[in-house]
Protein backbone atom coordinates (compact mmCIF):
# COMPACT_ATOMS: atom_id res chain seq x y z
CA UNK A 1 0.00 0.00 0.00
CA UNK A 2 2.91 2.47 0.82
CA UNK A 3 4.38 2.09 -2.72
CA UNK A 4 0.90 3.24 -3.89
CA UNK A 5 0.44 5.97 -2.02
CA UNK A 6 3.84 7.18 -2.93
CA UNK A 7 2.77 6.78 -6.52
CA UNK A 8 -0.29 8.72 -5.67
CA UNK A 9 2.07 11.30 -4.42
CA UNK A 10 3.95 11.96 -7.62
CA UNK A 11 1.02 12.79 -9.83
CA UNK A 12 1.70 16.67 -10.74
CA UNK A 13 -1.82 17.83 -11.65
CA UNK A 14 -5.63 15.93 -12.35
CA UNK A 15 -4.92 15.10 -16.43
CA UNK A 16 -2.03 12.65 -14.65
CA UNK A 17 -4.50 11.84 -12.12
CA UNK A 18 -7.12 11.07 -14.17
CA UNK A 19 -4.54 8.73 -16.61
CA UNK A 20 -3.15 7.23 -13.59
CA UNK A 21 -6.25 6.53 -11.67
CA UNK A 22 -8.16 4.93 -14.88
CA UNK A 23 -5.09 2.56 -15.70
CA UNK A 24 -5.51 1.70 -12.14
CA UNK A 25 -8.88 0.80 -11.91
CA UNK A 26 -12.20 -0.23 -13.14
CA UNK A 27 -14.28 2.98 -14.15
CA UNK A 28 -17.00 1.52 -11.65
CA UNK A 29 -14.65 1.67 -9.21
CA UNK A 30 -13.64 4.91 -10.23
CA UNK A 31 -17.57 5.70 -9.93
CA UNK A 32 -17.54 4.28 -6.67
CA UNK A 33 -14.70 6.25 -4.94
CA UNK A 34 -15.57 9.43 -6.81
CA UNK A 35 -18.97 9.00 -5.29
CA UNK A 36 -17.83 8.04 -1.51
CA UNK A 37 -15.97 11.29 -2.08
CA UNK A 38 -18.90 13.16 -3.11
CA UNK A 39 -21.03 12.29 -0.09
CA UNK A 40 -18.16 13.42 2.54
CA UNK A 41 -18.13 16.67 1.02
CA UNK A 42 -22.21 16.59 0.83
CA UNK A 43 -22.53 15.17 4.67
CA UNK A 44 -19.65 18.02 5.54
CA UNK A 45 -22.47 20.85 4.36
CA UNK A 46 -25.12 19.29 6.51
CA UNK A 47 -27.03 17.48 3.63
CA UNK A 48 -29.35 15.01 4.83
CA UNK A 49 -28.93 11.22 3.66
CA UNK A 50 -31.89 10.77 0.99
CA UNK A 51 -31.07 13.80 -0.49
CA UNK A 52 -27.14 12.28 -0.96
CA UNK A 53 -28.71 9.36 -2.09
CA UNK A 54 -31.07 10.84 -4.36
CA UNK A 55 -27.97 12.85 -6.20
CA UNK A 56 -25.42 10.51 -6.36
CA UNK A 57 -27.09 6.99 -6.82
CA UNK A 58 -25.08 5.62 -3.99
CA UNK A 59 -26.82 3.19 -1.22
CA UNK A 60 -27.53 4.67 2.07
CA UNK A 61 -25.28 1.98 4.02
CA UNK A 62 -22.36 3.44 1.73
CA UNK A 63 -23.60 7.26 2.68
CA UNK A 64 -23.53 5.82 6.76
CA UNK A 65 -19.93 3.93 6.59
CA UNK A 66 -19.01 7.18 4.90
CA UNK A 67 -20.24 9.60 7.44
CA UNK A 68 -18.98 6.61 10.14
CA UNK A 69 -15.44 7.23 8.53
CA UNK A 70 -15.81 11.16 8.02
CA UNK A 71 -16.85 11.41 12.40
CA UNK A 72 -15.26 8.16 13.76
CA UNK A 73 -12.17 7.91 11.28
CA UNK A 74 -8.47 8.16 11.07
CA UNK A 75 -9.59 12.14 9.83
CA UNK A 76 -8.43 12.02 6.40
CA UNK A 77 -11.86 13.08 4.77
CA UNK A 78 -12.11 15.61 7.70
CA UNK A 79 -7.94 16.97 6.80
CA UNK A 80 -8.83 17.40 2.83
CA UNK A 81 -12.17 18.88 3.46
CA UNK A 82 -10.56 21.13 5.27
CA UNK A 83 -8.17 21.82 3.11
CA UNK A 84 -10.64 22.47 -0.02
CA UNK A 85 -12.29 25.36 2.62
CA UNK A 86 -8.98 26.95 2.90
CA UNK A 87 -8.97 27.83 -0.88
Amino acid sequence: MEDLLKAILKLRNINEAKKFFRDLMTIPEVKSFAGRWRAARMLDEGIPYKEIEKETGISSATIARVSQWLNYGMEGYRMVLNRFKKK
